[in-house]
């Protein structure tokens, strides 16, 4: 944020010192404009919104009859900003009609 103030303030007072020329308050002109842009933009970024999800050693999922078990991270339609991980889950297992067992991350 501190370099986009920066670009707003000093690129475009260094092309007006003097007498600048239309050529020279265009491009102060576009310069203000995109270092406005890049305040703005760096405004909404916000890094601690981030989530990682870690599942280590889970048990071991079982589903039956149409049922579902998930051991580990589910990330239905892959939502989430972090990363997801999953390591040393149990086995998966799905008996029956419909049933779905998942070890690991579930992007469903």
């Amino acid at each position: 944020m501190a370099l986009a103030l920066a670009g707003i303030v000093s690129t475009p007072l260094i092309w007006l010192l003097g007498s600048p020329n239309s050529g020279q308050l265009v491009g102060a002109s576009i310069q203000g404009a995109v270092g406005i842009a890049a305040f703005v933009w760096a405004l909404f970024q916000n890094p601690t919104s981030r989530v990682d999800d870690v599942a280590v050693r889970t048990g071991e999922p079982e589903a039956e009859d149409g049922g579902s078990a998930v051991t580990g991270v589910k990330r239905p339609k892959g939502r989430g900003s972090g990363s997801a991980k999953a390591q040393d889950t149990g086995k998966a297992k799905a008996t029956g009609k419909g049933s779905r067992a998942v070890s690991g991350v579930d992007y469903e």
